[in-house]
């Protein structure tokens, strides 16, 4: 007879909403998960993070579940969990799954902290920075938040999860890359030219948009020294692309094609394939960065991104506009050797 497993029947849930936020956070939510029954957690997350497309096939991963409070602007809809009555209703979706302990990923538990109480939860985790915090989460080892120059989340999760013994040291983000996925993209991108590039055109708003003069003239650069150029997006940067590839030289456009028909499985297999990735600061830049390809997002003046220093680099200038095509092919060609 095999002994019973006591370990905590554990949920995570990552505060943030993009896709780079969860690829920051996932191998944290791993070493919770080790620590937890059968060696898994239940993920609770934003429907705009994609979860299920990039960590649900993980071992380490019991369930994703939707936390469907805040959807984008362009779908037009309230939330299904927003507001007091849609928190509730969140709690009561919980607690048939009879949680023990809620691990926050967090700077604002308090909506978390009500939900947790409807569905049952006493063991309630999180950063404790303030009074309050500490007043209705349970007792534990409390962190203060990052403060400094660089952006926070993966800052404040480190720090969280060393805090709670869940890992010794800060742990590099990486996702794994679904096989099926990866048999698609290595026929798919078979007939292009290597060295192969990805362009990551797409961009949550507006500042951290790059420009489409700028890709062409990038992406019209890459072709003429003979390497392939894939211009990575989701469905809204299909126009985008199209105008891209129809503006690169006639000659050089069999060396560039679209993919913002993909998904985000397939998008993650595909930049693994690559020699580089460029772009914007973008989900896209992170999933290169977490299968292990160079990643080079074009930043401007934001903070910067200290993450993963071997596979993250930063293209910064006063202003993003000052940042030229010719630049980004220095450092990129500059990497491949």
């Amino acid at each position: 007879m095999t002994q019973a497993d006591t370990r905590p029947r554990t949920a995570v849930q990552l505060q943030l909403n993009g896709m780079g936020d969860l690829v920051w956070h996932a191998q944290y939510f791993r070493c919770v998960a080790e620590q937890s029954q059968g060696g898994q957690v239940s993920v609770i997350a934003a429907p705009t993070t994609m979860a299920r497309e990039l960590i649900g096939h993980e071992p380490w991963v019991r369930e994703v579940i939707d936390f469907d409070r805040r959807p984008r602007k362009s779908e037009r809809r309230r939330g299904r969990h927003s507001g007091l009555d849609g928190l509730w209703r969140f709690g009561a979706e919980l607690a048939p799954k009879r949680f023990d302990r809620m691990v926050l990923f967090s700077d604002h538990p308090g909506r978390a902290i009500m939900v947790c109480w409807r569905a049952g939860i006493r063991t309630i985790l999180g950063f404790g920075e303030t009074w309050l915090q500490r007043l209705l989460l349970t007792k534990s080892p409390w962190i203060s938040r990052y403060r400094g120059p660089a952006v926070a989340g993966y800052k404040d999760a480190t720090a969280f999860s060393i805090a709670q013994g869940f890992c010794s040291a800060p742990i590099v983000p990486r996702i794994s890359v679904r096989p099926d996925a990866l048999a698609r993209m290595r026929e798919r991108l078979a007939g292009l030219p290597r060295p192969l590039h990805a362009l990551a055109i797409g961009a949550s708003e507006p500042y951290k948009q790059w420009g489409e003069d700028n890709f062409v003239d990038l992406a019209n650069r890459l072709a003429a020294r003979g390497h392939g150029v894939l211009l990575v997006g989701g469905p809204a940067e299909a126009a985008l692309a199209e105008a891209i590839q129809a503006r690169v030289e006639p000659a050089l456009r069999h060396r560039v094609t679209t993919m913002t028909d993909s998904s985000v499985a397939e998008s993650v297999a595909a930049l693994s394939l690559v020699q580089a990735c460029i772009g914007n600061d973008t989900g896209a830049v992170q999933f290169a960065a977490a299968v292990g390809t160079h990643a080079f997002v074009v930043l401007g003046p934001r903070p910067p991104l200290e993450h993963d220093p071997e596979h993250v680099h930063m293209l910064q200038a006063a202003q993003l506009a000052d940042i030229s095509a010719a630049d980004v092919e220095a450092r990129v060609l500059a990497s491949l050797h």
